[in-house]
């Protein structure tokens, strides 16, 4: 028998286990709402549609169409006022492609890597499959549910090793916590202090509702950013992402890309470019869920279930279901079972606390979101 390696031994991912039982129960009948993945209901923009009638799809560059990379540096000239060499673009396959990337480029085997917790499952999982040890560092309403300095040199002292690599989303998932500007700034001094890595997730920039959207490359360049098509442009199963790079880590990257993935899908690539022009159609999406957003806001703590962070940005609610159980896993599917509502446990973004949490996407239609509260209420009143 052909046994597994020790490196494959990873949790798996909750959300995704939650959205095939949903996906199930949905073919066999069921009326199920799923509020369990960050998948916006919207479809791609409409220009993006385009693509399909290319002709003739195939390999391109590791780095990607010059046209999409070019774009891309045009998204931050005019965004953020920041001047960014397409040469230090790299488009990937989907986000998660960039961080395979960046951790594969940046880090050997048993360094530490900080990230938050809660924080999005799959860094932990991917960071293990390497070799690499994540550093899981508690934020709360002490730390403004970010990281800070301050946490990270007590981790530090906790684990007696020193971080090779600060991993910070702004705005985060699952906390929806963004990170102002003298957060990121403080956080990027204190890497750079150290001669430690400074990865900056974006893939939920476009979908900031309280706070300072700011990219890590308005304060510094010796940074990676990773962003992707999935949320605000509404492309998840595109899988096409971005990378941008410190220019001596452009050519380390493109090797390892060469290898593991050839390039990103050109059609999704040429459709990435048409979406970057759809600006007006793809804020029409965020004002469905801020209104979404400001509904739970509103809701979830009458219905018995209080927020446990703030609702700056992203599309989730995370909320406190400790009052009804201890145990989320058992509770997110009682509840898909018996009412048909998917939502994902905690314990996917915190192992240590996530039994009392649960999250809830609102990245779905208004009458969608509003018919699970529904449910949800009458289901905690029996």
């Amino acid at each position: 028998m052909i046994l597994p390696s020790k490196r494959s031994a990873v949790e798996p991912f909750h959300a995704m286990d939650v959205l095939a039982e949903a996906t199930k129960a949905r073919q066999a009948g069921r009326p199920v709402i799923s509020m369990a993945v960050g998948q916006p209901s919207a479809p791609a923009p409409r220009a993006a549609e385009a693509a399909l009638a290319h002709g003739r799809i195939g390999y391109t560059d590791a780095l990607g169409l010059p046209e999409l990379r070019k774009a891309i540096a045009g998204h931050y000239a005019d965004r953020h006022g920041v001047e960014v060499d397409p040469a230090r673009i790299a488009i990937t396959t989907g986000s998660s492609a960039g961080f395979n990337l960046a951790f594969l480029g940046l880090f050997d085997a048993g360094d530490q890597v900080a990230i938050a917790r809660p924080g999005y499952p799959a860094y932990r999982a991917i960071l293990g499959a390497l070799g690499l040890t994540a550093v899981e560092v508690a934020v709360n309403a002490a730390t403004g549910f970010t990281l800070t300095p301050e946490s990270l040199e007590a981790a530090e002292r906790e684990t007696g090793k020193p971080i090779r690599g600060v991993l910070l989303a702004s705005p985060a998932n699952p906390t929806g916590t963004v990170t102002g500007r003298a957060g990121l700034k403080a956080l990027a001094d204190w890497c750079a202090a150290r001669g430690a890595a400074f990865i900056s997730d974006e893939i939920y920039h476009g979908l900031t509702f309280t706070g300072e959207e700011t990219s890590a490359l308005e304060l510094t360049q010796d940074v990676v950013v990773i962003n992707s098509f999935s949320k605000y442009y509404c492309m998840t199963g595109w899988r096409i992402g971005w990378m941008v790079l410190p220019e001596n880590l452009v050519r380390p990257l493109e090797c390892l890309a060469q290898s593991l993935y050839i390039s990103a899908p050109e059609l999704s690539q040429i459709a990435a470019v048409a979406a970057l022009g759809a600006g007006e159609e793809l804020d029409a999406c965020k004002q469905t869920y801020a209104a979404n957003r400001a509904f739970l806001m509103r809701r979830l703590p009458e219905i018995g279930l209080p927020l446990l962070s703030p609702m700056d940005g992203a599309f989730y609610a995370y909320a406190d279901v400790s009052a009804h159980t201890n145990d989320s896993m058992a509770f997110a599917k009682r509840m898909l079972a018996e009412i048909s509502v998917a939502a994902t446990p905690g314990f996917d973004f915190d192992p240590l606390e996530g039994h009392r949490a649960l999250r809830l996407s609102y990245a779905g239609s208004q009458a969608e979101i509003e018919e699970a509260v529904n449910r949800m209420e009458g289901w905690l009143k029996r």
